[in-house]
């Protein structure tokens, strides 16, 4: 049952729950014409690990399910109807990564293919790798030399494959990058596609070249060197706010701010992640939250590793926890603020 206050047009509805085996995979709206592409022929997505949406997101209950806001619920439809990306802000520790798997868990579009982000990173590395050294060595020792084993796609490259259901990519931290990486981004989240060169340059002779995808143990096959979406994948970008990006890019995503979780949702995710809820969950909860606006922010998984060692019985109310605290709970910056 969705809350009343959700328009019925949304089809994400926030709980991050599966679809009932019954009911079959969720359907998605058409995207907008000028969001429509023609790659092909179409691949069926690759069954997702539930131990991974488990690792990231607790195990699904309805009972313990996390209350979304209703911004979260109706910025993340609008993205799916209009088929843009995500920029997801706020501080470190907040959720943002994981609004990507609750989206890929609650619709069912198989596992989220995670691009993180570093200060070197540039649109390559996200679109596909060439290993031309070690095709050099295997055909100097005579093994088998067939350039598709040399070729990876990345992440963004894999979600770019013409898959009949978008997949989700989850960008981690763009604000880490390169100055020039959110530009570098727009012509393929304008065009859906990409040429890997090495292929290209050899598709006269061999126009059907299979390479690894960034799906560990499985490949695709690539024509002519081009590849091209057919149905864009469900793009979420995180930053934590460390830096301003062009209007060009910002023009292109639909924005989202997280806030930090209130208490309902601070207990909701604890009961998610932990079969027996510690005594203490309220108790060290209301610290929690005291300690991270004195802070400036504390992350999530700093409490369950309280709440972990809680269960380990650990947890007496002394001089000791107090200590225990403080290495738990450290401020993730130096100033304690923005």
């Amino acid at each position: 049952m969705s809350d009343p206050k959700t328009p019925a047009w949304c089809i994400y509805q926030g709980h991050g729950l599966p679809p009932a085996a019954d009911n079959g995979p969720v359907e998605l709206p058409e995207p907008p014409s000028w969001r429509t592409f023609d790659g092909g022929p179409p691949l069926p997505t690759p069954p997702a690990s539930e131990a991974e949406f488990t690792r990231r997101l607790g195990v699904p209950s309805t009972v313990t399910r996390p209350k979304a806001s209703i911004e979260e619920i109706l910025t993340v439809n609008a993205a799916l109807y209009l088929r843009r990306p995500l920029l997801i802000t706020g501080k470190p520790g907040t959720g943002k990564s994981s609004l990507a798997y609750k989206i890929a868990r609650e619709l069912a579009l198989g596992p989220v293919l995670r691009w993180p982000i570093s200060s070197r990173a540039v649109s390559r590395d996200g679109l596909w790798e060439y290993d031309a050294i070690g095709r050099v060595q295997a055909a100097a020792a005579a093994e088998g030399a067939d350039i598709g084993g040399f070729v990876r796609l990345g992440p963004l490259g894999t979600a770019l494959l013409p898959y009949d259901q978008p997949r989700v990519l989850l960008i981690d931290e763009l604000d880490k990058s390169d100055i020039d990486l959110p530009n570098d981004l727009l012509a393929v989240f304008e065009d859906g596609d990409y040429e890997i060169q090495p292929l290209a340059r050899i598709a006269a002779t061999q126009p059907d070249v299979t390479v690894f995808t960034h799906d560990r143990g499985r490949r695709a096959t690539v024509h002519d060197g081009h590849v091209r979406c057919r149905a864009f994948p469900i793009v979420v970008i995180t930053s934590n706010g460390e830096r301003d990006f062009p209007p060009a890019f910002l023009r292109r995503c639909l924005r989202l701010e997280m806030p930090p979780p209130n208490m309902d949702q601070l207990v909701s995710m604890v009961r998610s992640h932990f079969a027996k809820v510690p005594m203490q969950a309220q108790e060290l909860i209301h610290e929690f939250i005291g300690n991270s606006e004195r802070q400036g922010g504390l992350a999530n998984d700093q409490l369950l590793n309280a709440m972990h060692l809680a269960t380990s019985n650990a947890y007496e109310h002394d001089g000791n926890w107090e200590v225990l605290r403080g290495a738990l709970w450290q401020r993730l910056n130096a100033a304690g603020t923005d």
